[in-house]
């Protein structure tokens, strides 16, 4: 896994307790586009089922993430592909 891959992992793990936690490294199929580095760690995709997310809408889980990333964003981080569910929403599936 990236540094960054880990340094995410560990931020996201402290902050919402997930039950999973999957983290993507996508940059390669996005070299060539905005904000694509040479060096990689810049395209995400993220899943975390999280009790944390219960009784939040679908906007305030996707600025938690972000606000807990936001020292990765300032180094580098450019985009996020988001699937944030809670256990209930988990388990009705």
């Amino acid at each position: 896994m990236t540094q960054r891959a880990d340094r995410m992992r560990q931020t996201l793990e402290a902050r919402f307790q997930p039950a999973l936690l999957e983290i993507t490294d996508d940059s390669a199929r996005h070299a060539g586009h905005a904000g694509a580095s040479p060096g990689g760690e810049t395209h995400y995709s993220v899943h975390i089922v999280s009790a944390a997310f219960a009784g939040m809408s679908r906007v305030a889980r996707s600025r938690a993430v972000h606000e807990a990333l936001a020292g990765e964003f300032a180094t580098g981080l450019h985009a996020l592909a988001l699937r944030l569910q809670s256990a209930e929403e988990v388990n009705q599936a």
